[in-house]
């Protein structure tokens, strides 16, 4: 399904690096829509799309320090700038590392801005790389951060309030390791977590449900990536989908009450949306996605992160720029050939990663194709397309 014709369809035209990871300097240009970075393991493809993801909320799509991603022998900090190409004509987002200590520090057209939620007005990120390839079979932890990053393309203050909600949680934590805690604070503590808690649990339900809806509203039973269900568990939730978000809280903060004796003994707080898990089965066998074989896994993970880019583009107005690192290296030809024309449909930017590039030999004509090697990136040569 292509977008909607007013969702604006922003294009990183150029992309500046100072003594970012492996790169001291450079200046790229782009000029197509699906963007192929093809290069040996080692030479700087995922560091190029760390960057990028760097110009929306949170660490990139590493999880990495600030302080990691600059260049070993450099000064200790970075910038990293796109020149973006809008509807409203052109801009430059730019973030750095520098200072002493060093900090983080945003800016657009050259003008500060408070952090990088506010480059959102003018893109949308969304991304997967084969760190999310065990998302199934892991821990609920590693849905619930995945969850998060899909609710932070609609929502980019959804990171400050999870952790807002984590910090508080730790407090609460750490005032029960006292066998007499102020009880006046540990009812303060809780008043807070149960206000900030059902604000994440909300964002989070809405945006599972919304997702959930889009996927079956797109149902497609031949796709080579297989529809999703999708559904968010946890006694939060359960209570926000009961009745009003006040109600909710009241719930929560006398769980918390009644439950300070036993989350004494855990060592930590049992109840709220850091013990939620995002349900996912493999729509057209109706199992469990962690009992689909790794390749079902993979299509499934791909067509939800394509609906959630669809999502995106209809929630905020933009379609999103997406990252896909070593998308194609575990995909046969009929699901590769699939995923570029779904991606060619899609209307959003894509940047994708790759070893070989005869992975991308079924990209669209339009698409371009980059070599990579240590510090370098430069345009290779006309590529024989299929048609």
């Amino acid at each position: 399904m292509t977008l909607l014709p007013d969702v604006g369809q922003p294009r990183i035209t150029r992309l500046t690096l100072a003594d970012f990871r492996s790169y001291e300097h450079l200046d790229v240009r782009f000029s197509g829509r699906l963007v192929a970075l093809s290069g040996e393991n080692g030479a700087g493809k995922t560091n190029l799309l760390e960057a990028i993801s760097l110009l929306s909320p949170g660490r990139g799509l590493r999880r990495a320090d600030l302080a990691d991603m600059a260049r070993i022998g450099g000064g200790g900090g970075f910038v990293v700038a796109v020149d973006l190409d809008t509807a409203n004509g052109p801009v430059r987002l730019g973030t750095t590392l520098d200072g002493q200590p060093p900090s983080r520090r945003c800016r657009i057209d050259g003008a500060p801005v408070s952090s990088a939620a506010a480059f959102a007005e003018y893109l949308r990120i969304v991304w997967l790389t084969p760190a999310l390839d065990g998302l199934f079979t892991g821990p609920a932890g590693d849905r619930r951060r995945f969850l998060d990053r899909l609710v932070l393309a609609v929502d980019a203050t959804h990171g400050s309030r999870v952790n807002a909600f984590e910090k508080a949680v730790r407090g609460r934590n750490r005032l029960l390791e006292d066998p007499s805690p102020d009880r006046a604070w540990l009812d303060g503590l809780e008043a807070e977590i149960a206000e900030i808690g059902v604000a994440v649990a909300a964002a989070r339900k809405e945006t599972a449900e919304r997702l959930a809806g889009l996927i079956a509203e797109e149902r497609d039973d031949a796709s080579p990536f297989p529809f999703a269900v999708l559904a968010l568990e946890g006694d939060l939730e359960g209570w926000i989908g009961e009745g009003p978000a006040v109600e909710a809280e009241d719930r929560y903060r006398a769980a918390l009450r009644n439950g300070r004796a036993r989350d004494r003994a855990a060592g930590r707080t049992l109840v709220g949306p850091q013990a939620s898990d995002l349900v996912v089965r493999h729509g057209p066998k109706d199992v469990p996605a962690g009992r689909a074989s790794t390749g079902e896994q993979k299509a499934l993970l791909v067509g939800i992160v394509l609906a959630h880019a669809r999502l995106v583009a209809r929630m905020s107005g933009l379609a999103p720029i997406v990252l896909l690192d070593e998308i194609a290296a575990h995909l046969d030809q009929r699901r590769r050939a699939a995923l570029f024309e779904a991606l060619d449909r899609l209307g959003s930017q894509i940047f994708m990663t790759g070893a070989d590039p005869a992975l991308f030999a079924e990209l669209p004509q339009s698409g371009q194709i980059f070599t990579v090697t240590p510090g370098r990136v430069a345009l290779s040569p006309p590529q024989e397309h299929t048609p």
